[in-house]
């Protein structure tokens, strides 16, 4: 049982943080609000292992390859202490932990959007136009995503199908493209 609630408390604390790492790098790379509250939290969280990694991994073309390299490496932490946790040894393979690590910032980032994507939808029923500063982020960052879909669908009598077809899309990434990934090592957690 203690061994259980280690895993789930590590899985979250994983996950979390790995997630924290991403949007720092999707606020970098949408140019989203800076000054919005939750963009100061997510700076200041990450500046402490970001800083010191930007010295050595330089940025190009705007994008922030410390900030991903820094993610990489949390899920692939992260999963050399899940499997040892699980199996109580160490896989010898490094080719484990580097496609695990991978598909796990993956999959972070996906199930990110799709339930950023949802929340948005859920908010526009409620409390259209909301000046959250939460809901105007998370606006902010899938909106390239969203913005080609509505080029080639437009909205039909006021609904707008984007977001249930970019969900759809994220959800098959998710659940059938990722694990294949996973099971092609032959070691499933």
């Amino acid at each position: 049982m203690i061994n259980e609630i280690l895993l789930l408390l590590l899985k979250v604390a994983i996950h979390a943080y790995t997630l924290i790492v991403l949007l720092r790098l999707l606020l970098q790379l949408t140019r989203a609000d800076f000054y919005n509250p939750l963009s100061q939290f997510i700076v200041r969280v990450t500046n402490p292992l970001l800083n010191p990694l930007r010295k050595i991994i330089p940025g190009l073309f705007g994008i922030d390859f410390a900030a991903i390299v820094l993610a990489f490496l949390v899920q692939v932490l992260g999963y050399f202490f899940i499997f040892l946790l699980v199996t109580g040894a160490v896989i010898t393979n490094p080719l484990i932990y580097l496609v695990y690590g991978l598909v796990g910032m993956l999959d972070v980032l996906l199930g990110f959007y799709f339930f950023a994507i949802l929340i948005v939808v859920v908010i526009s029923w409620v409390a259209p136009g909301s000046p959250n500063p939460a809901v105007q982020l998370i606006n902010d960052i899938i909106r390239p995503l969203m913005d080609p879909i509505r080029r080639v669908i437009p909205s039909a009598g006021g609904l707008d199908f984007s977001p249930m077809i970019l969900m759809l899309v994220l959800v098959i990434l998710r659940s059938i493209v990722l694990p294949s990934l996973k099971m092609s090592l032959g070691v499933v957690l």
